[in-house]
């Protein structure tokens, strides 16, 4: 699967993968039950047959019933998101996108907060000198 088809989820099937990532497995009624303003339960079928098609769950057989699970990392769907982000509304810059929520005056940074940004930022200093 490529980058590419990770931008291609839908609100639905974005709210799908988190479930599916909150309870490593899900049958097609518990993300009926589980959902905010769940489609029909013959939707969510069809919703996640669409994402196995697309390579993002896989299924097994369990009983009557189909258990669903993500074939693709939490870390790499939402590394993927955060990427659609900042080339939507930051022209693709990270810079710009910290900078904007660190400014904003709704944002409330701790300073341990702001001491572990400013770790992680030197961690990626280092490694790049590293390289």
């Amino acid at each position: 699967m490529s980058d590419h088809n990770l931008h291609q989820l839908s609100r639905r099937e974005r709210q799908i993968m988190d479930l599916i990532f909150e309870h490593g497995e899900i049958s097609a009624k518990a993300v009926t039950e589980l959902m905010p303003e769940a489609p029909t339960y013959t939707t969510v079928r069809s919703l996640l047959r669409i994402l196995e098609e697309k390579g993002f769950v896989s299924h097994r057989k369990e009983s009557r019933q189909f258990l669903y699970r993500a074939t693709v990392s939490a870390e790499r769907l939402s590394h993927n998101r955060l990427t659609h982000v900042l080339k939507t509304f930051f022209k693709g810059s990270l810079t710009d996108a910290v900078a904007t929520f660190i400014n904003h005056p709704e944002s409330s940074l701790s300073k341990e907060e702001l001491e572990e940004l400013s770790s992680i930022i030197d961690a990626a200093k280092r490694k790049e000198s590293n390289t």
